[in-house]
């Protein structure tokens, strides 16, 4: 285990004994494939996963308990694959994993950020259902042109409404853990840390508390370091650059983090 590694876990269950109060985790499952799985608590620690605590799923039931200080923004994992966000927090926490749907409840956080999850994945629905529609639009014979026309709208419609939720959400939760831990997962699939329009518009209305976060603090400094850096780049030099889709290699942003 590295020091910093050691030194997060020390220093949350530091704080987490500080305090008479316990986190309460009850968890269920109908994935026959968890059975007899070993699943892992891990809570974000200075932007980062740390072990917190561990169970076996039997029978279906897992459960995890200990001594609560401070709220964290949280995962569980199986192995090294994450499987789902979740609170730590006062209350009794209920996690259900189905084949169709994951959900935690019983607390003020977890019942926000499920809320807000269900309704992202109903705009990713809505996705797929368009990628039918164009599926079965080219078996009816429309032409990929045609295609294009109609369904981009709707595509862009919802683009729209999932920036919107996700700007609204992050906004409103600026000073507790879901606005760092949302905007966490919203620059997850990253290729490396930039600045959108989206990003900006949050960064512009951001409280101190979310701007002191570790993991925005560092995402911010670092892409704004790799846009001040293209940005100086001579036009008419096209070293490190992609030249068809005019983004940098991951080679040129190497360069930039390193100073060259």
């Amino acid at each position: 285990m590295s020091i910093y590694k050691s030194f997060c876990l020390f220093a949350f269950a530091a704080c987490l004994t500080a305090c008479g109060e316990q986190y309460n985790i009850q968890g269920a499952s109908s994935v026959s494939s968890l059975d007899g799985s070993k699943l892992y608590l891990k809570a974000i620690c200075d932007g980062k996963p740390a072990d917190i605590d561990s169970c076996e799923v039997v029978h279906g039931k897992f459960h995890f308990a200990g001594p609560l200080d401070t709220t964290a923004m949280a995962s569980l994992y199986m192995d090294d694959r994450s499987l789902m966000p979740l609170v730590i927090e006062r209350g009794e926490i209920k996690i259900r994993i189905d084949d169709a749907k994951q959900n935690v409840s019983g607390s003020p956080l977890n019942e926000l950020l499920y809320d807000f999850l269900d309704k992202h994945n109903q705009l990713n629905n809505r996705i797929e259902e368009i990628g039918h529609k164009e599926s079965q639009m080219l078996l009816d014979g429309i032409d990929e042109q045609t295609i294009g026309q109609q369904l981009s709208g709707e595509l862009s419609e919802i683009a729209r409404q999932e920036d919107s939720l996700v700007t609204h959400f992050i906004c409103d939760n600026f000073d507790n853990v879901l606005g760092p831990g949302v905007f966490m997962m919203m620059t997850a699939g990253l290729r490396y840390p930039i600045l959108t329009p989206q990003i900006e518009e949050i960064m512009s209305k951001a409280s101190d508390k979310f701007k002191a976060d570790v993991y925005v603090r560092e995402y911010y400094r670092t892409a704004s370091e790799i846009q001040a850096k293209m940005q100086g780049m001579d036009p008419d030099d096209n070293m490190g650059v992609d030249n068809i889709v005019g983004e940098p290699t991951d080679s040129a942003i190497a360069d930039i983090l390193n100073g060259r």
